[in-house]
């Protein structure tokens, strides 16, 4: 953003026509010297018509003192003796910011990368209060973001991010409030680590998923064996439920065409299935 916008469109304009109507002026009365008053007036105008955009505001400063705001809109300034100051603007901006290699609470080196969106809500302060507010509040919010990084750990970092933005914005709108600016909010938008620290943490969280598994796998097995003991004792207090399910499974195995089935002997006398078996025989052969 340039400290001064010298020429304006408004003032240009005015200049070149104080000019034209000298020269008209002088071409009709034939007289050269009529054209220097028109010069030297589109000159003026040329250094005192001053625009300033909807969105900014920018400080007169009259031999050096702060005369007050102007903007939005056209003003006029006396050249020489009025100068401004540099033109604030009151839209929303954003800013990046960055901390490479610094340690976390658990001395991890991370390289963080945030956003932080921030407004000029006045500009008196912002002109007299700080020399030059854009790189304050940057260098501001880089310290921030490394004293934060030194307060959290790797996986505080990673996985509460929302938390960070919101302490970093806090510690930021209190510094800069005096002077004019508000911290809106402040988005962590990248963490990295050393790939080889990333290799390890991601053999670790596999390795703990595979625990899981054999945990999850080692509880199937005590339930699976807790329903059978509870079946068998169904069937030790009703031998005609065992008979039925005994027939059941013969049924089902030898459904399909073409199956043969061997059963042990001594299923075949605990559940007395040695008629069942002739008489599924017998069927099949007729």
């Amino acid at each position: 953003m340039p400290i001064n916008k010298h020429f304006s469109s408004v003032g240009i304009t005015v200049c070149l026509l104080c000019i034209l109507a000298g020269a008209v002026a002088a071409a009709l009365s034939n007289t050269a010297a009529i054209a220097v008053p028109g010069a030297l007036l589109g000159a003026y105008f040329l250094f005192a018509i001053k625009v300033v955009d909807q969105w900014e505001k920018v400080a007169i400063l009259r031999f050096g003192r702060y005369r007050g705001l102007r903007g939005p809109g056209v003003f006029l300034i006396v050249p020489v003796i009025d100068t401004l100051s540099r033109y604030v603007d009151q839209r929303v901006r954003v800013t990046t910011v960055s901390a490479e290699s610094t340690l976390t609470r658990d001395t991890v080196p991370v390289s963080v990368d945030a956003i932080l969106f921030w407004l000029v809500w006045n500009a008196e302060k912002s002109i007299l209060e700080v020399e030059d507010f854009i790189q304050a509040i940057t260098l501001s919010s880089q310290t921030a973001l490394r004293e934060s990084i030194g307060r959290h750990q790797l996986a505080q970092m990673i996985t509460e991010r929302e938390t960070l933005g919101r302490e970093l914005q806090k510690i930021l709108d209190e510094k800069t409030t005096p002077w004019g600016i508000t911290v809106q909010s402040v988005e962590i938008r990248d963490v990295r680590i050393p790939q080889a620290l990333e290799n390890s943490m991601s053999q670790q969280a596999q390795a703990e998923r595979e625990r899981q598994a054999r945990i999850i796998l080692g509880e199937a097995e005590v339930q699976v064996s807790e329903q059978f003991a509870e079946a068998s004792r169904v069937y030790n207090d009703n031998p005609g439920a065992l008979h039925l399910r005994g027939m059941n499974m013969l049924y089902e195995a030898i459904r399909e065409k073409g199956a043969m089935v061997i059963v042990p002997s001594s299923a075949i006398e605990t559940m007395g299935l040695g008629g069942t078996l002739a008489a599924t025989t017998l069927a099949k052969q007729q």
